[in-house]
């Protein structure tokens, strides 16, 4: 099937998947570039393939052929893909295994999608979001985490109630401060634990904070005062997945 026009139905339900509102009531989301799409189709999360006409793909898959217009329209690139596909959001079940990602308030997407990336290339087994942190499955999100999100469960939780109840299962509680904190090359890293990572300008909330039983920090070069929050993240799990 071949669509040309941008005011067609489906193409305008499928415009509105760039809105949150709209990904949430339909479980389903736009991802552009051949990479992405094909890190979806391993997952199995492939809704509908859209290709450009005439665009060779050949996944095993109900495919919709479009005209560059409506790509253009379905697009959040500046210059958009000639391939793009509507996933399913994964089912995750609240298995959180023993190594636990807190991402609290974080705000940028391009933060959060490198975070999810690195969660997974350091063998994290659970991402658990504030429900105020960026909406995970905007098209940002998607693209800075190179399909990593696809292969790890994100669940969005009340933080605060979430850490009570893995402390009285016996997880450890790990924050990130300079001050009362251990040089994460030098620390012990507890079999079961969750490790929190604040919001960019103000860090962990101060409730979260206090629920922490020990804080970590990165020992650096005294002129820098501060790291952006996905590379402070990557080297927290580069150092605890090497311990």
């Amino acid at each position: 099937m071949l669509i040309t026009s941008v005011h067609n139905e489906h193409i305008k339900e499928l415009t509105r998947l760039k809105e949150k509102k709209y990904r949430d009531q339909s479980n389903t989301f736009l991802v552009e570039t051949k990479h992405l799409v094909l890190e979806a189709f391993k997952a199995g999360l492939i809704k509908e393939l859209i290709l450009e006409q005439n665009e060779i793909f050949p996944l095993d898959v109900p495919t919709l052929y479009v005209s560059k217009e409506v790509l253009k329209k379905l697009s959040s690139m500046d210059s958009p893909s000639r391939v793009m596909a509507v996933v399913n959001k994964r089912k995750d079940e609240e298995k959180f295994g023993e190594k636990i990602l807190i991402l609290d308030r974080i705000q940028d997407p391009g933060n959060l999608g490198t975070i999810i990336r690195s969660a997974v290339a350091f063998n994290i087994d659970t991402i658990v979001c504030s429900p105020d942190t960026v909406d995970f499955y905007s098209p940002k999100v998607v693209r800075a985490s190179q399909g990593m999100m696809f292969h790890i469960p994100i669940l969005v939780k009340n933080t605060e109630k979430l850490i009570h109840e893995l402390k009285n299962q016996d997880y450890k509680i790990v924050g990130t401060k300079v001050t009362n904190g251990h040089d994460v090359r030098e620390a012990s890293i507890y079999s079961h634990f969750a490790l929190v990572i604040g919001n960019e300008g103000q860090g962990i909330s101060r409730n979260i904070e206090e629920l922490c039983d020990e804080y970590l920090y990165i020992k650096m070069n005294e002129n820098c005062e501060s790291l952006n929050a996905s590379v402070a993240a990557s080297i927290l799990l580069y150092e605890i997945n090497n311990k």
